[in-house]
């Protein structure tokens, strides 16, 4: 197909269109651009005086959804003074060989499922989708993280050459990730903490000694916040365990049926339906042990939905003392174990009354993290994945679309 106008093609405006045709699976475009003065680079001199031609083969973006190749006849200047040069091209840069548009490759890199993919569907090597990642990854994340006042701290499996476990580090104010550890040691989290965490005074963590160590070592004196999910479960798990306990005494039917609906016995007593009800009446009748665990259970969901509200921080505690003391006389060996932990948790389980942080931002972040790593089979490289993670959330209002 020959022509020679002046088409509109995105990325290509102005650009004389002056042959197109296919080539293979390819969109050949041979391309020139209007002869005008150029400036020389050595004397500054303006000049029309054309040299040569030569032909370059460029990548460009994808047109009615076909490969598409630029051959752009390139025009080479010759000046007074002996200087040869090129023209200036609006659509591709000097030594590049592949057009500017082709900066879409830069998102679709961090956006998606895996580096082979974006190659494909861009029509080029996975080596040069992941050479542009890296550039991005090296403009977009600053080196030297300086902390906020609140951080919330998270681990999550990452199964990289750095560990099986990573940390993540989130603001707690905006709820952005900052930052990702390679690993989830004491001493790395101490490390990191001595250079990044000069301004932190409060952290929100789940229940790990080593991060709650490792935060009173390089902090001193900083606020530290459980997490209300992480504390809460210990009581549903003493609660299980007392269920798994006395079932197995019961008759296959009821052990099987009992399992089956145990969520009755997590459910708050005000939010059980008719039927439910029924279940939860009949397996309680069937073991003394299962329906004093179920009660301690209730009066913690009694503690836990009126300190949610309360002001006095005194009374908070004294309460939460009281529940301990009805755990103790119960007698039931899974739920003292239970308030042992919050007993060595305790100030910081009462510190999640008094300021309202939660971790649970970050699980939903954590969740994002375990996608990308099952689309992309897991990542080898931990600067990729920290990069992947970091990236993705920064560019989340961005869209991929190539046009």
């Amino acid at each position: 197909m020959h022509m020679n106008s002046t088409m509109n093609i995105p990325g290509l405006k102005d650009v004389n269109i002056e042959k197109i045709e296919e080539v293979g699976e390819r969109t050949a475009l041979h391309v020139s651009l209007p002869r005008k003065p150029h400036q020389c680079p050595a004397c500054r001199a303006m000049t029309t005086r054309i040299h040569d031609y030569r032909i370059q083969k460029i990548k460009h973006l994808k047109w009615f959804e076909r490969l598409t190749v630029l051959f752009y006849k390139r025009r080479r200047y010759a000046c007074s003074c002996g200087k040869r040069f090129s023209e200036t091209s609006p659509f591709v840069d000097k030594y590049q060989r592949y057009t500017k548009e082709w900066k879409v490759v830069r998102v679709r890199s961090i956006k998606a499922k895996t580096f082979k993919e974006a190659g494909e569907v861009l029509g080029t090597s996975s080596s040069t989708v992941i050479r542009r990642f890296k550039e991005v990854s090296k403009e977009q994340m600053s080196q030297g993280v300086r902390l906020p006042k609140s951080i919330a701290i998270d681990e999550y499996k990452g199964d990289t050459d750095a560990g099986k476990y990573q940390l993540i580090i989130a603001d707690a104010e905006t709820k952005k990730p900052l930052d990702v550890l390679p690993n989830r040691r004491k001493e790395t989290i101490q490390d990191y903490l001595r250079q990044h965490g000069t301004d932190v005074e409060l952290v929100v963590m789940d229940m790990n000694p080593s991060f709650k160590a490792a935060v009173k070592k390089i902090l001193g004196r900083p606020v530290i916040v459980a997490d209300r999910f992480h504390y809460c479960r210990y009581i549903y798990w003493a609660l299980d365990e007392v269920r798994r306990k006395v079932q197995k005494e019961w008759h296959a039917y009821d052990r099987k049926k009992c399992k089956r609906m145990r969520h009755v016995l997590y459910k708050r007593s005000d939010k059980l339906t008719e039927n439910h009800r029924w279940y939860l009446d009949r397996y309680l009748g069937m073991s003394d042990e299962l329906k004093r665990a179920y009660e301690l259970k209730e009066a913690y969901c009694e503690w836990f939905d009126w300190a949610k509200n309360a002001e006095d921080m005194a009374e908070v505690k004294s309460r939460l003392e009281a529940f301990y003391r009805k755990v103790e006389k119960a007698g039931i060996p899974a739920f003292i174990k239970a308030i042992q932990t919050f007993k060595n948790w305790q100030v910081e389980i009462l510190n999640s009354f008094g300021f309202n942080y939660s971790n649970g931002f970050l699980e939903g972040i954590n969740n994002k993290t375990k996608v990308m790593k099952r689309n992309a089979y897991g990542f080898r490289r931990f600067d990729h994945f920290r990069a992947k993670i970091l990236l993705n959330i920064q560019y989340e209002e961005i869209g991929v679309h190539l046009g």
